[in-house]
């Protein structure tokens, strides 16, 4: 097994940074916006997003909430091994909401499919964007598309992108693994 960096820890805050830009082109004030990080991955990507549109260009209110998912995939109950969920921590309805559903990686689009069964507990969106720091764009199952990207990344199928954060894994980085 070999791995080998696509982004630096200094690389992945300029992207953060970025993204946070185009949220703020989009969307302004955010008073009829939500953040949606789906759990597990995206939660820490959606923590800092936010941080910085609070902390760098002096927004308030910025609504964030946490999917879990698990249950509304489609390959729930196909794996060999129990799944565990995550706890969904949402606060707001999405009525009438933009919602931005935040994740770390956008692979074959079934995970945000599944977000999209998901949050229709909680209200029916106005529109649905997807956020994502990495992209990788010939993994495709779904015509799933990110709204925002951070980067673009052509791995085939026995390639694993990582995404670490200094929060769990105790650095901000992104890999390419081969097996």
């Amino acid at each position: 097994m070999s791995q080998k960096i696509l982004l630096t820890s200094k690389e992945v805050t300029i992207i953060l940074n970025r993204l946070a830009c185009q949220l703020i082109e989009k969307h302004l004030d955010f008073s009829n916006t939500v953040l949606i990080g789906l759990q597990p991955r995206g939660k820490y990507l959606a923590q800092r997003i936010q941080h910085i549109l609070e902390t760098e260009y002096q927004l308030k209110n910025i609504s964030l909430g946490f999917l879990d998912i698990t249950f509304f995939r489609d390959d729930f109950r196909r794996g060999e091994k129990p799944l565990e969920a995550n706890k969904t921590q949402i606060d707001f309805l999405v009525e009438n909401k933009k919602v931005v559903f935040i994740d770390d990686v956008l692979y074959t689009g079934r995970s945000i499919n599944a977000a999209l069964t998901a949050i229709q507990s909680f209200g029916r969106p106005t529109e649905v964007e997807l956020l994502t720091l990495i992209d990788r764009r010939f993994s495709r199952h779904l015509p799933i598309q990110p709204d925002y990207r951070g980067r673009q990344v052509d791995a085939i199928n026995g390639e694993k992108v990582k995404v670490c954060w200094l929060e769990k894994e105790g650095e901000d980085a992104v890999y390419l693994i081969k097996e």
